[in-house]
């Protein structure tokens, strides 16, 4: 038996059965999709299918946790930035862990099914999550455990499938579907932030035995790549933990006020900071979506710093090459930064010229 190569091994040597499939190409080293494919040899083509509905994406690398008990909502309740006490069955909600000053930590998609709550969480953050929540305890009625084994995570762009097949639904901002209700406090409510979205990015993500993996992600056609997927949702704006956030990240910086944060729900970790920055003044920084000069050949890093002029202002979040708008990129600058300046990124490759477009208001 042949083994599989390292490069398309991902988080904790986890290489997806998908891989042996026609075409299959994995992610380059610093993709944050490893062990699943990044393409099948037309990522523009993958695009297309993925906004008909007519693909799905292996998403079976993402880590899958579940919590148990009759506390569960309660308890999640007063640990994540989202109100989830009343979630009902079937629902599903974005929420965030921040840390004592209000930074993210963590990025949780929760799904109530049966007597269970699911949360889909990045392979890479899944341990220190699991054992953040299970210090947290205390004489609750609840119960902690990674079931990545037993469930695969697809994406699927026509939504959920079924009452019977869990799925996390992309909250209502980012799909075009309206607003979540997520309270208001005296700064006002979360329209604040985002007035105009670039995009929408409509699907859900299923949670499927982990043996019918390959049937599942071929069920609506061949499949799209990780690279497809990335691509709409850097045209959307959608931020993802890790890409779009670093060590000083607080929420209000990338819209997740409202789709994963309720501004009136009561206490929890970091919830001052929330309330603070809402009520008193802005962000110190803002997503963009910057729009690349193509002629150049070039695609940004994560991280490439972004200039205005000779100062450094920001710092390149994903940059993807879409179907239709061509090389694109979110990137997290510097509040102040004028909205109508043209900005620069500095690549290893060489300079690339930038314009913006809003996503959070200065």
């Amino acid at each position: 038996m042949t083994e599989p190569d390292d490069e398309s091994l991902g988080a904790n040597g986890y290489r997806s059965p998908a891989m042996a499939l026609p075409g299959a190409v994995p992610a380059p080293p610093a993709d944050p999709d490893q062990g699943v494919p990044w393409h099948y040899g037309d990522p523009h083509a993958e695009q297309r299918r993925l906004v008909a509905g007519q693909a799905r994406v292996d998403q079976s690398h993402l880590a899958v946790l579940e919590v148990t008990g009759s506390d569960r909502l309660s308890w999640l309740n007063s640990l994540l930035t989202a109100k989830v006490d009343q979630l009902a069955p079937g629902g599903s909600a974005a929420a965030l862990v921040l840390d004592p000053n209000g930074h993210v930590e963590h990025e949780l998609h929760l799904v109530e099914h049966g007597h269970r709550t699911l949360l889909i969480v990045e392979p890479d953050r899944s341990a220190a999550l699991l054992t953040y929540l299970d210090r947290m305890r205390f004489m609750l009625d609840v119960a902690v455990r990674e079931v990545t084994a037993d469930l695969a995570v697809l994406w699927s762009p026509t939504g959920a499938v079924g009452d019977s097949v869990p799925a996390w639904v992309v909250p209502a901002e980012f799909a075009g579907r309206g607003m979540t209700e997520s309270g208001s406090d005296r700064g006002g409510d979360a329209a604040k932030y985002v007035r105009d979205r670039p995009g929408v990015l409509v699907g859900a993500q299923l949670l499927i035995p982990r043996q019918e993996l390959l049937a599942q992600l071929t069920a609506a056609g061949p499949p799209a790549g990780s690279w497809a997927l990335a691509a709409l949702r850097v045209a959307a704006a959608v931020p993802r933990i890790g890409q779009e956030t670093d060590h000083r990240s607080i929420p209000h910086e990338l819209g997740w006020i409202g789709p994963a944060v309720h501004l009136a729900k009561g206490c929890y970790r970091g919830q001052e900071t929330i309330a603070r920055v809402h009520n008193m003044g802005r962000p110190p920084r803002r997503l963009v979506l910057l729009h690349l000069d193509g002629s150049v050949g070039i695609l940004p890093a994560h991280g490439d710093p972004v200039r205005n002029g000779d100062k450094v202002v920001g710092w390149i979040g994903t940059a993807a090459w879409h179907y239709e708008s061509g090389p694109i990129a979110t990137a997290v600058i510097k509040r102040a930064t004028p909205a109508d300046v043209d900005l620069t990124v500095a690549s290893a490759d060489g300079l690339v010229a930038a314009t913006q477009q809003l996503v959070v208001e200065p």
